[in-house]
C-alpha cells in the first residue's frame, strides 16, 4: 500500500534535464477522454498484451538490469511476436529505475500471466501476438505512426480487450495515446503503469497504479503470487470501470522504504557528475539520431 505519495515523475524529470541544460519536456495532455466498454464478459474476450520493453539482441551490447543506459537497443516501430513463443524482452534501454530492476521480465513482460489467467478460464484466450511499441518523446510520431499501427495488428488478432504495460516517464505517455487510439478504435484497455502523474495528465480510459519503482508495473520481481495478482487487479479493472479516466491502486507496494527518493535525484551531485550525465545523455542521443 502507499505509505506516501506517488513521485511526481513530471517534476522529477524536469528538474533532471534541467539540470544537464535541456528546456522542460511537454507532456501530453487532454480533457477528452474515449471510453469503450468491455464488449462480452472477459470469461470469452480474447486480450491483447502491448509492451514497451525491447526484444534482446546481445549484438547491441548490455541491455541487463545491470545495464546502463543503452540507445543501440532501443526501436522505433511497431513489431510483434508469437504469444505462445517464448521470448527476451529487457528494458535497459529506457529511463526505468535501473536502482530496483531486475532480470525478472515478467515485471514488464506479464505474459505468462496473461497465458495463467487463460488457462483459468479468467479471460476466453490471449491474442495469438503481443505487440511492442516504442517509447517516443514525439508525440505527433505516436499518435500519427505508431498508435494507428498498434490499433491495426491488435484488431487484425480479433481482440476484444488490451493491456498495455509502461516502464519509463514517456512510456507512460506512449501507452496512454495508444490505449486513447485502441478505445476509439471500440477496444477497452487498462494501462499498467506506476508514473500517476503522466498517465493520469493524457488521460487513459483505465490505469491500474503501482506504486513500485519504474520497471515493475506488472508485479514484485520473483513474485509470482505479486505477478498473478497484479494481472488480476488489471483485469476486474476492465470489468468494473464505468468511463474513462478511472485510475485503481494496486494493493500491492514495494517491500522496501526509501526507494522514491534517488530516482534522478540532484541531491549531492556536483558540477563534474552533471557533465558527466550531460555527455553520457547527449552520446545516446547521437547513437539514436542514427538509428532513426
Amino acid at each position: 500500500m502507499m505509505d506516501d505519495p506517488p513521485i511526481d515523475y513530471i517534476a522529477r524529470t524536469h528538474a533532471w534535464y534541467g539540470a544537464l541544460g535541456y528546456p522542460p519536456y511537454r507532456y501530453a495532455q487532454f480533457e477528452e477522454v474515449p471510453f469503450a466498454p468491455l464488449g462480452r464478459p472477459l470469461a470469452r474476450a480474447t486480450v491483447a498484451l502491448l509492451t514497451t520493453a525491447a526484444p534482446y539482441r546481445p549484438e547491441l551490447g548490455p541491455q541487463g538490469a545491470d545495464a546502463p543506459y543503452n540507445a543501440a537497443a532501443k526501436f522505433y516501430a511497431v513489431y510483434s511476436g508469437d504469444a505462445a513463443g517464448e521470448h527476451d524482452l529487457r528494458v535497459s534501454h529506457v529511463a526505468v529505475d535501473r536502482a530496483h530492476l531486475s532480470d525478472d521480465q515478467n515485471c514488464w513482460f506479464p505474459l505468462p500471466a496473461l497465458r495463467r489467467a487463460a488457462a483459468a478460464g479468467r479471460i476466453g484466450a490471449v491474442a495469438a501476438r503481443f505487440h511492442g511499441a516504442p517509447t517516443n518523446r514525439s508525440q505527433r510520431t505516436t499518435i500519427e505512426v505508431d498508435a494507428p499501427e498498434a490499433v491495426r495488428r491488435v484488431r487484425e488478432d480479433g481482440a476484444d480487450a488490451a493491456v498495455l504495460v509502461a516502464n519509463c516517464p514517456v512510456c507512460h505517455q506512449s501507452m496512454s495515446l495508444i490505449a486513447r487510439a485502441l478505445e476509439a478504435a471500440g477496444i477497452a484497455t487498462v494501462v499498467m503503469g506506476a508514473a500517476k502523474d503522466i498517465v493520469e495528465r493524457c488521460g487513459a480510459p483505465r490505469f491500474l497504479f503501482s506504486d513500485v519503482p519504474l520497471g515493475n508495473a506488472a508485479g514484485l520481481p520473483g513474485d509470482v503470487a505479486s505477478q498473478d495478482a497484479t494481472l488480476a487487479a488489471a483485469l476486474s479493472l476492465l470489468e468494473t470501470a464505468t468511463g474513462p479516466r478511472t485510475t485503481a491502486v494496486n494493493a500491492i507496494g514495494w517491500p522496501t522504504p526509501g526507494w522514491k527518493r534517488d530516482y534522478l535525484g540532484l541531491e549531492g551531485l556536483t558540477a563534474d557528475d552533471l557533465a558527466r550525465a550531460r555527455e553520457a545523455h547527449k552520446a545516446g542521443l547521437a547513437v539514436a539520431a542514427k538509428l532513426r
